[in-house]
Parts: structure tokens; C-alpha cells; sequence
């Protein structure tokens, strides 16, 4: 306790020193906490934004539709596979699915689109379809109408209340042919899904593929990402073979790659960041150490034992870094929890980007607490390792050379 106090009170003597290595650290923790919160409040709503656009946080289907997505390979849903899904705590909500192409005609004018059947109320618990209903009204239960989306109903030239053609196979190779009413008009953020998707209640869906009672795939939700670790686990356990469950992770390889991709790019420029902390912290402990010199020569002369010494100079050393990177964080909450309930709306070509993707132009902030600890981690990891330096040179001096300095 006695070497703690003396190292406290040892860095004090030169306060100039102490606070510009600290103010260093400080603004260093406050850059890293500040980028991080927006790299992983970036992922979370791009996540959030995928899952609930569409795929859902975790889907379940049968074997063979995972290798080949085709009707034939379609399944019905059984009391015991919806009672084995809701007893999973983690999930919030499910809803089923009737997913295959058929042609879309209006006139002389043909398409191929993607035909969605939904539960509409279900539906809209999952993805929120209700809201990019542009034009017309969102779908009833046992209606009989589709909602089309806006681009597909522009090559078509159809407006709500006119009648589409759809035709395609249905189930084992059975015609599918009928005429539908458009009920609303979508326009989705993504310019690819305004091109082809088109819903419509899901009993009229499966009797239109001759598809009676089937589905292509279940679509699960859960609170928010943190939960998907635990729901996956628990639904392995209870969904066996025919069946099987994906994660988003595993329905968007090409998303996980992304963001994978610019997770390492900030890993780069926060390393960056922390050698420029590094070394401010390894310079004042060089400088310190030169200082004293014959400070510490005078110590060892009158008795200090070089172990007591090596003990102060690397807790000054650590003291120096912990009081930065505890102010860093304690600077950084306001900020970070200011952007998190403010975001930052983008611009110009960023914001057409974001659009062009299917994200919203916002720039969001993160308030997880694996943003801010590991900062601090980062920090005293750093400075352990420097106060090595210290320690070392704590038994390595020659006291006559210390005293002639």
C-alpha cells in the first residue's frame, strides 16, 4: 500500500508532465471509443435493417430446400414444429412463408417476379411490410388481392385496382395461372426488391401453386442480435431432420463479408491510433526515467531495496495510463450516448449509397458496453507492457553513474 501512495504522489511532483501524457491518452480513448461506438451502432442497424427488411433474424426449412429452393421441396406446418419454436424463450415472433417465380403480364407486357405468400398481420410483426405500402392499402386476412412492388408496377404500367396475370408451375409440375387485383403499390429503400417482389395472402398463394397447406420457410425474430446466440442453440436442439435452422449470418455471406471487411479496416486505423498512445506513454516514461536518474541512484544508495523501486516506477507508469484512459471514457459517454439518440444523417453520394443498398442514410452510435471496456483493456494492456521498461531499468543502472548524473 505504501509503494501505491508514493507512486500516486510521485507523479504529482511533475504535474505539467502527468497531465499532458494523460491528455494524450484521454483524447486517444475518446477517437477509439467514439469510432467503435459508430462501427458497431453501423452494424447492429445494418443487421437489424436486413433481418426485418426480409430474412429475418433466423429461418427454418427442410433439408432439401436448403440445396435446392423449389416448391417440390416445400413442407407443412406441424403442431409439433410450431410448439418446439415457441418454446424457445428468445423468440418473439414467427411467421410462414410461400416463396417461388412465377411470369407477371399486364397487357403485352411480361415480367418474371418473385411471388411472396404472407400472413399479413404476422407478417407486418416481422418485417413492418405495412409501412412501404405507397399507394393502395396492405393486405387483409383471405384477401385476394397483391401488393406489387413499385418498379415491377411501373414496367407493367399497373395502378391499384387494375388486375395482373401471374403464370408460372406450380407444385409437382402443376399449372399456376390466375388473375389478381393490385391492392397496393410498394416501394421498398432497395432498388432490386422494387423489381420483382410481389405479396398476396398466403392461402391465396398456396392455392394458386396448388400448394395446399405448404410452405417454403419459417421466419423467426428475436428481440434484437444478442439474443440469436442463445435462440440457435436452443433450436438445434429441438428441430431435427428433415428440418434444420440458418441464421441471418449464414442467409447473407456476402453481408458478414462486408462487414467483416471494414471491421478489419478499423482495427487498422484504431492500431494506428493506439502505437501514436503508445509511444507518447513509452516517450514520457523514457523521459522520466532519464529525469530521475540520479533521483533513483540516491534511493538505492541510502537502502532502497531495487525490487520496492521497480514496484513504484510501474505503478507510476500504470497510475499515468489508467488516469487517462479513465477520463477518456468518462469524456466519452456524453458524446457517444448524444449521437446514439441523435444520429448523424448523411449526405450527397453517401446517402445515395446507403440508399442504393436498402439502409437508411444515418449514421448510427452503439452504447454496448463492449465499446467502452475494451478501450480501457487496450489502455492498460499498453501501459503494463511499457512500465516493463521502468522495472527493468529499476535493476540494470549503475548507482556511482546514477549519482554523477
Amino acid at each position: 500500500m505504501k509503494n501505491l501512495i508514493m507512486a500516486w504522489r510521485n507523479l504529482w511532483r511533475n504535474k505539467r508532465r502527468t497531465l499532458i501524457t494523460s491528455a494524450s491518452i484521454f483524447f486517444g480513448v475518446i477517437f477509439s471509443t467514439v469510432m467503435t461506438s459508430m462501427q458497431f451502432g453501423s452494424y447492429d442497424k445494418i443487421i437489424d435493417n436486413v433481418v426485418r427488411f426480409y430474412t429475418g433474424y433466423m429461418q427454418v426449412f427442410t433439408e432439401a430446400y436448403n440445396e435446392n429452393k423449389t416448391i417440390n421441396n416445400t413442407f407443412e406446418l406441424t403442431d409439433s414444429l410450431t410448439k418446439s419454436i415457441e418454446d424457445v424463450p428468445e423468440i418473439t415472433v414467427f411467421t410462414p412463408r410461400l416463396e417461388y417465380f412465377a411470369l407477371a403480364s399486364s397487357l403485352n407486357l411480361t415480367k418474371a417476379a418473385a411471388i411472396i405468400g404472407i400472413n399479413p398481420k404476422k407478417e407486418n410483426e416481422v418485417t413492418g411490410l405495412k409501412k412501404w405500402v405507397k399507394k393502395g392499402r396492405y393486405l387483409r386476412e383471405n384477401d385476394s388481392g397483391v401488393l406489387v412492388a413499385i418498379d415491377l408496377a411501373n414496367y407493367l404500367n399497373l395502378n391499384v385496382g387494375d388486375t395482373i396475370v401471374l403464370y408460372g408451375q406450380g407444385y409437382h409440375g402443376v399449372m399456376a395461372a390466375g388473375l389478381f387485383p393490385v391492392r397496393g403499390i410498394l416501394k421498398f429503400p432497395s432498388p432490386e426488391l422494387n423489381k420483382r417482389f410481389i405479396y398476396m395472402d398466403l392461402p391465396a398463394c398456396q392455392n394458386f401453386f396448388s400448394a395446399d397447406n405448404r410452405i417454403s420457410y419459417l421466419v423467426l425474430m428475436v428481440k434484437d442480435h444478442t439474443y440469436l446466440p442463445a435462440a440457435m442453440r436452443h433450436l438445434k436442439k429441438k428441430i431435427a431432420s428433415p428440418f434444420m435452422v440458418r441464421s441471418w449470418a449464414q442467409l447473407q455471406p456476402g453481408l458478414v463479408s462486408m462487414i467483416d471487411a471494414d471491421r478489419a479496416g478499423g482495427l487498422f486505423m484504431k492500431a494506428i491510433l493506439y502505437m501514436v498512445i503508445a509511444f507518447g506513454i513509452f516517450a514520457t516514461v523514457l523521459m522520466m526515467v532519464a529525469e530521475r536518474k540520479r533521483e533513483l541512484g540516491v534511493m538505492v544508495a541510502i537502502g532502497m531495496q531495487r525490487a520496492r523501486l521497480s514496484v513504484i516506477l510501474f505503478f507510476e507508469t500504470l497510475f499515468i495510463g489508467l488516469l487517462g484512459a479513465v477520463a477518456g471514457l468518462l469524456g466519452s459517454l456524453p458524446i457517444v450516448f448524444y449521437y446514439y439518440h441523435n444520429p448523424i444523417m448523411l449526405s450527397g453520394d453517401a446517402a445515395k449509397t446507403y440508399a442504393n443498398m436498402g439502409f437508411e442514410p444515418y449514421m448510427y452510435f452503439s452504447v454496448s458496453p463492449f465499446v467502452f471496456y475494451t478501450q480501457a483493456l487496450t489502455v492498460f494492456i499498453i501501459t503494463a507492457v511499457i512500465a516493463i521498461y521502468p522495472v527493468y531499468q529499476s535493476f540494470s543502472f549503475k548507482v556511482i553513474k546514477a549519482l554523477r548524473a
